[in-house]
């Protein structure tokens, strides 16, 4: 089981990467604001606004549970209609970039200290399953990251990753039977182990050491792949069949299921 102190670390984690993109963001001018994402229809406004809204959302579910579980009723009406976006980012694209910037601090301000009032062995109800504190954690972590990497990419810089993203890469790992179970499929015989290289130099494993294929290689290019922000060939990952049949439909995110992006031409 999760401990005080490791929900605590985690919960640092978190607020160290929602950091880490404010920073990114803090300083453009509106004009970039307004610059087009890899997510199609998606500016870099609508990035930070998708965090804020759930930021805000995640709060209600630690505080409020019995409220947050009557908020989705709704929420699936928008879904089956198709405007999900309209009702999640609407409110925020009718404002100013200052003021999105301003709502986003101020909820994650607030998640933080709805974070502190979780106990270690807590369930927190979500869009799904409910999820136990640390994973709750970890899930806001990874969207923070993930976003903020397409932040990055609108913007033309890199993203610096630090060991952080040891929290993405675990989720990665573990989500593997999700990533074929939400296409209906079921993962083939077989164990993979992960073994990562993280930004800082220290060495990541996850699985068994006589697992049937390995996947190696950068932490951050196992991140990218698992949260669908770069095809596996365009990474420096190294893998057997077993590991490219995973890989190559990996989801470490809750929803139906995405593809990522395909391999850049001559990959």
């Amino acid at each position: 089981m999760t401990t005080r102190v490791e929900l605590d670390a985690l919960a640092r984690d978190l607020a160290g990467e929602q950091d880490s993109l404010d920073a990114l963001v803090a300083a453009i001018d509106d004009a970039a604001w307004r610059r087009d994402t890899p997510a199609a229809g998606w500016s870099v406004q609508d990035q930070i606004a998708h965090l804020a809204h759930f930021d805000r959302a995640a709060t209600l579910a630690i505080s409020n549970p019995d409220e947050f579980q009557s908020s989705l009723a709704p929420l699936v009406e928008v879904v089956l209609a198709g405007e999900l976006d309209d009702f999640t980012l609407g409110p925020w694209r009718s404002m100013p970039p200052a003021a999105v910037l301003v709502g986003w601090r101020e909820n994650r301000a607030t998640l933080a200290a709805a974070a502190r009032t979780l106990e270690p062995a807590a369930r927190v109800p979500w869009y799904g399953p409910s999820m136990s504190a640390a994973s709750f954690l970890t899930a806001r972590l990874m969207e923070t990251w993930a976003h903020g990497t397409d932040v990055a990419d609108a913007l033309g810089v890199h993203l610096a990753a630090t060991d952080r993203l040891v929290h993405v890469a675990r989720l990665g790992v573990i989500t593997r039977g999700w990533s074929y179970a939400v296409r209906g499929e079921t993962a083939p015989e077989g164990r993979v182990r992960v073994t990562l290289t993280s930004p800082t130099g220290a060495s990541w494993a996850w699985g068994e050491p006589d697992a049937e294929d390995t996947v190696s290689g950068p932490a951050e290019h196992f991140c990218l792949v698992v949260t669908q922000r770069r095809h596996l060939d365009d990474t420096a990952l190294v893998t057997g069949e077993l590991g490219r049949h995973w890989l190559v439909r990996a989801q470490a995110f809750a929803g139906t299921a995405t593809l990522g992006p395909n391999a850049k031409e001559g990959s």
